[in-house]
């Protein structure tokens, strides 16, 4: 019995340190973009943003391999991709999920992410980016070559948008809870 309560302690405090690398990760993305996002600011959805990026969580980055690999499913199961089209999303996964892994992601690769012809993939990738939720950049080595990643707004988002969607699945603020999701 005192052999499994060092583990499940052994196990919280690693789950601990996993979330306290994610926020450094977090933090580190938010140089790398050169956009911080205000902590200071008067409430509202940027603050909001703010404080789920400063409360990043290591099951988000699953919640969302998970979600990608379930619409991916669904599309294989029922036998056509007409049904269940969102690009947008499977973008927008693909690069929280590539932000997570410290990747980089190419629109070529943006496009085949999001399981739509590259007219419509490119379509979204151009919305997303007036809607301020992603970034292009060049590559430096080669100038055919255009990269994508989520803004500090797209990154504060997804980590917003999961750190709700947990709320459901795990207490993140409860350790025996946590020990439970690191099984």
């Amino acid at each position: 019995m005192e052999k499994t309560d060092q583990l499940m302690r052994s196990r919280a405090k690693a789950i601990r340190l996993i979330g306290i690398a994610n926020e450094l990760l977090a933090m580190a993305r938010e140089l790398e973009i050169g956009q911080t996002i205000s902590t200071d600011a008067a409430p509202g959805p940027e603050r909001d943003g703010a404080k789920a990026a400063s409360q990043d969580h290591p099951i988000w980055v699953e919640l969302a391999r998970q979600t990608y690999d379930d619409r991916r499913r669904r599309t294989k199961i029922f036998g056509s991709e007409d049904l269940f089209g969102e690009p947008a999303w499977d973008i927008l996964l693909d690069l929280f999920i590539a932000a997570k892994e410290r990747r980089r992601v190419s629109v070529t690769s943006a496009c085949i992410g999001s399981a739509v012809p590259s007219t419509t993939a490119l379509r979204w990738i151009t919305i997303l980016e007036k809607q301020g939720l992603l970034v292009r950049e060049a590559d430096p080595g080669d100038a055919r070559r255009v990269y994508v990643k989520l803004s500090a707004r797209g990154y504060a988002a997804m980590l917003e948008y999961f750190a709700s969607a947990s709320r459901s699945v795990v207490l993140l603020d409860d350790p025996r809870m946590e020990f439970s999701a690191a099984r």
